[in-house]
């Protein structure tokens, strides 16, 4: 444990959890795609949720503006592989997430 894991035990370090874009079910998903999403995960850190809604849905547009488009198949992919370790809180959030970026993309 680091000492800012112990000033902020809410924070985890890297090594406590497990690297998503590792997981085996993420292996049929272009390398470019992970890519943008690694590098997506990188600059979303540190963000309060109120600002990840307008980081995701701007990353989002930009993606869709290089011709990147994930299947549905892909984004549940993406979304088991993100809650893997995830607290029950963690994954509620994740899923609430989802759910907004949904309705505002309908």
């Amino acid at each position: 444990m680091t000492q800012n894991d112990r000033q902020n035990p809410n924070s985890s370090s890297t090594s406590d959890r497990k690297d998503w874009t590792s997981d085996p079910g993420l292996s049929g998903i272009d390398i470019a795609k992970l890519q943008m999403l690694r590098s997506m995960a990188e600059n979303a850190r540190g963000k309060t949720q109120s600002e990840l809604l307008p980081f995701l849905m701007a990353a989002s547009g930009a993606s869709r503006k290089k011709g990147m488009q994930f299947s549905s198949a892909e984004m549940e992919l993406i979304v088991n592989a993100l809650k893997a370790g995830k607290t029950r809180e963690e994954t509620a959030k994740i899923d609430q997430m989802i759910q907004i970026i949904r309705r505002i993309q309908k």
